[in-house]
């Protein structure tokens, strides 16, 4: 009997390539499977249940890695060029999904498949080849050591333009627990995926497209894109063009949500140096746009030696504020350093602030490492890629270099599950602070965007409860959808009615009858398997939370209120939140729940 033919936009299959031996299988992707996960971190979600031994080490020969595409990817929607990559992390022990943008996304969609997922190990260091003549695998022991950038180059040089590339710098190479995989000089930063493909010997994987893919119904889907395109140019998206979000950097010190020197204080009197309104100024050098994209929120500037370096909040707060380092030049040198070892900019900022905290508190012996030096910030960034020096300890990330200092560290570790905190003072935004606490991947800005309604005005930001856990559920659920069609995050405000919207685009691709009821329960499925994945793997209530200094620790504002965030607070605030989304008192989901989410187990 002649297979099904798959909706428009999909395969209905992923490629899972063992590396030991090279040998490749596809992996039958059933409609209802996709229509209930969509593709990106959803489909990820899912095969992470599907192939992941329980209990996997996460750098283990065993643990997949897989990178998603989604329906929308080859389409002329606007900022629809994006993947995910989905693997248990090193660095907190459940479930990480990274999402980037790239011609990456486009070519490896096309090699034919929904998904390309590795396990096992090569033997020497080695790049996966992926395109219509199938998968295989080349030595790279020439490009071992090598910046990603060097590496992607060198490799298209070697195979043709067409060839698209995902590396990993000396960072994932020796297993920095929160090392990136990087592409077009872009990131899937946060969790250490980097550190996943280094413990498999694979320095890069190269894909090259070999087909096409067909949307149901390609008049909506181009109407649709030239409708979403117009809308990007509007005021919704007008500081990402004009600024970037470095803009945030001296709205959120105004406010006193900019974490300063390892979050002991929420305002950085030097933050006028580091902000976008000075350093566009003197050191912006040119704008530029992810693939297919038409906002163009990339703000390129010049640092010292002529170096250009992608300027966002998050890395000029981590290794600005966070560690008390004021000058512009070492801040753009220190993230640009980031970037050609593979290391995500937000955990190293925060591990790196935590260390200095323990060095100024007598609990690490390293006098060199002070808050505001900014020579000694350059250089444990470069004892962690290598794993030399302190950097040994801090490659770990906070959590675990917390527990082995002891001594009372483990309280100011900015860490939630593992993976340190963004860019948003918890206790003065509450709505963002039960984000962070209860989100699957741990301390995120971008799978839980509940800060956004803090700023919003809506309701006090100072005081948590019951609107504060709507909001952090309802982004969520959005992220969890936008993350899986997969389109970019800075898009959200153009949508007025985000699931109708989303419905639509989705029926005319895939020729699928989706209304934004089904959006919506597609939302909490993802988020819930998320969950699922996590509780497989040893989670527990105590895992979500915020440390201790959150909870004990108090912060004056400008306006001459005391921003306070009580453990009791944030317990009422996750219990409300576990009775919204029906699991139990522990955080648990009913059978009823976990039946939906079409994994064929029950969570152990």
């Amino acid at each position: 009997m002649e297979a099904s033919r798959p909706p428009g936009g999909y395969f209905g299959r992923a490629l899972v390539v063992d590396l030991a031996d090279a040998s490749a299988e596809p992996l039958p992707l059933p409609e209802d499977v996709l229509r209930a996960y969509i593709g990106g971190a959803g489909l990820g979600a899912w095969l992470m249940h599907r192939l992941a031994p329980p209990g996997v080490d996460p750098l283990g020969p065993a643990a997949p890695l897989a990178f998603c595409f989604s329906p929308l990817v080859g389409t002329p929607l606007t900022t629809s060029a994006k993947f995910a990559v989905v693997a248990k992390s090193p660095l907190t022990g459940m479930l990480n999904d990274a999402l980037a943008s790239s011609h990456f996304a486009i070519a490896g969609k096309l090699t034919g498949h929904d998904a390309i997922v590795v396990t096992g190990a090569c033997a020497e260091p080695s790049v996966l080849l992926v395109d219509g003549d199938g998968a295989r695998l080349e030595p790279a022991g020439d490009l071992w050591g090598l910046p990603a950038a060097e590496a992607e180059e060198r490799l298209r040089e070697r195979l043709g333009k067409a060839w698209r590339v995902a590396s990993i710098g000396s960072a994932g190479e020796n297993l920095v627990k929160y090392a990136t995989v990087s592409h077009d000089g872009r990131h899937a930063g946060r969790g250490g995926l980097g550190a996943v493909l280094g413990s498999k010997l694979l320095k890069a994987v190269a894909v090259r497209p070999a087909t096409k893919v067909a949307s149901a119904d390609p008049r909506a889907v181009l109407a649709a894109a030239r409708d979403l395109r117009t809308r990007s140019f509007g005021p919704a998206t007008a500081k990402y063009r004009e600024l970037g979000t470095l803009a945030n950097l001296l709205a959120f010190n105004a406010i006193a949500t900019l974490p300063t020197r390892n979050f002991r204080e929420a305002t950085f009197s030097d933050a006028p140096r580091l902000a976008a309104e000075d350093l566009a100024e003197a050191r912006g050098i040119a704008r530029d746009s992810c693939a297919s994209c038409s906002i163009g929120c990339e703000h390129i500037y010049g640092g010292a030696g002529g170096k250009q370096v992608r300027v966002e909040y998050e890395n000029v707060f981590a290794l600005g504020p966070l560690c008390g380092v004021s000058d512009p030049d070492a801040v753009l040198a220190a993230s640009g350093r980031c970037d050609e070892l593979g290391l995500d900019t937000i955990s190293a900022g925060g591990t790196i602030a935590w260390a200095m905290e323990c060095v100024e508190r007598g609990l690490i012996d390293e006098p060199w490492l002070r808050f505001g030096d900014a020579e000694a910030l350059l250089r444990v960034i470069d004892e962690i890629g290598a794993r030399e020096g302190i950097g040994a300890l801090l490659a770990e990330g906070s959590r675990a270099a917390s527990r082995k200092v002891g001594r009372g560290s483990e309280a100011f570790a900015p860490h939630v599950k593992g993976m340190e905190l963004p860019g948003y003072e918890p206790r003065t935004l509450q709505a963002m602070a039960l984000g962070l606490a209860v989100n699957a991947r741990g301390a995120d800005h971008n799978r839980s965007g509940a800060y956004e309604a803090d700023l919003s005005g809506r309701f006090d930001r100072l005081s948590g409860g019951e609107p504060h856990v709507a909001a952090a559920i309802e982004t969520e659920d959005r992220a969890a959808v936008m993350d899986s069609l997969i389109l970019c995050k800075f898009l959200r405000g153009v949508f007025e009615e985000p699931y109708p919207e989303w419905a639509r685009l989705l029926s005319a691709v895939t020729g699928w009858d989706v209304d934004a009821r089904e959006m919506e329960a597609t939302a909490r499925r993802i988020v819930l398997a998320k969950r699922a994945f996590n509780i497989r793997e040893g989670w527990t209530r105590a895992d979500d939370g915020l440390p201790s200094r959150f909870l004990e620790e108090s912060l004056e504002v400008a306006s001459g209120r005391t921003a306070t965030l009580t453990r009791e607070r944030l317990d009422a605030m996750i219990e409300q939140y576990y009775a919204v989304r029906g699991l139990d008192v522990s955080g648990i989901p009913p059978p009823d729940l976990i039946e939906d989410l079409r994994l064929g187990v029950l969570v152990r």
